[in-house]
């Protein structure tokens, strides 16, 4: 009887403090975030949010991160391909790689867009040589978000790459299906619920980089200013009311991501 009790109260005790955690660390500060940009009013919040520096650097930061999404989504899915499905010297090495982005801080990519795509570097002399100008323009914001989104759907593809059946490719050429038709009607099937929430996690992420995007970005209204960066200078400015009011359009739409991510998972388990 004893040890059941004490069972549950080391239970009860666990589940209290995830519980406490996750409301500290992650519930408080968004509910803040919420409230503050509604401290001044409905008003307020609706001018801040119209402002056009803040609407021109969302829409910016939407269609910049739709790009690198895009990016992600085809050249991840193709890395994952050839790192599940081929076995090659350094694969290991290369595969060990792919979560860097994640261990390295996003200050320190930036600083590798700039010192290798840079005015004065190799790379950037050349593409001024030809009209194109990276750092410090929309290129190298799509970069900077590209890379440091770069894991996920990798990530996502890969495990269900994994769980394929090598049964159903032998079915399908044996039935005289092509590789390429294979691939539309066995393959991709099995890979797109990793694809689609890979991407979204990528694009989620996109919005909300700041570290190596501010780095690289001119930071010029309507053309280079990010909705990240455009919240720092809020604050640099003693605005926060605007600086939330701008994080609430980007916390929302990162909550209806979630969802959707939530949404893909749940119906590719019930198939």
């Amino acid at each position: 009887m004893n040890t059941v009790l004490r069972h549950k109260g080391w239970t009860w005790g666990f589940r209290s403090t995830v519980l406490l955690y996750f409301i500290v660390l992650i519930v408080l500060p968004i509910i803040g975030v919420y409230v503050n940009s509604f401290s001044e009013g409905w008003s307020n919040f609706a001018e801040s949010i119209m402002d056009p520096i803040a609407w021109k650097a969302v829409l910016l930061t939407v269609r910049l991160a739709v790009i690198a999404t895009l990016i992600n989504v085809v050249l991840g899915t193709m890395i994952a391909w050839v790192l599940t499905r081929y076995r090659f010297f350094g694969r290991s090495f290369l595969n060990s790689l792919v979560d860097l982005p994640f261990a390295l801080p996003t200050a320190v990519g930036g600083l590798m867009i700039m010192l290798l795509l840079g005015p004065v570097s190799a790379v950037g002399k050349l593409a001024e040589t030809m009209g194109i100008e990276i750092v410090f323009h929309q290129p190298a914001i799509v970069i900077a978000m590209t890379f440091v989104t770069f894991p996920f759907v990798i990530r996502a593809v890969q495990p269900l790459l994994e769980e394929i059946d090598p049964s159903e490719e032998e079915a399908s050429y044996t039935m005289g299906a092509s590789k390429a038709r294979t691939f539309r009607q066995v393959i991709l099937p099995s890979m797109a619920p990793g694809m689609i929430s890979g991407g979204m996690l990528a694009f989620s992420r996109a919005l909300a980089e700041f570290g190596a995007v501010v780095l690289v970005a001119g930071n010029i209204p309507g053309r280079t200013l990010t909705a990240s960066v455009f919240i720092y200078g809020e604050i640099e400015s003693d605005n926060p009311t605007g600086a939330a009011a701008v994080s609430v359009l980007l916390l929302t739409l990162s909550f209806l991501i979630l969802w959707l991510i939530n949404l893909v998972q749940m119906r590719g388990r019930k198939r």
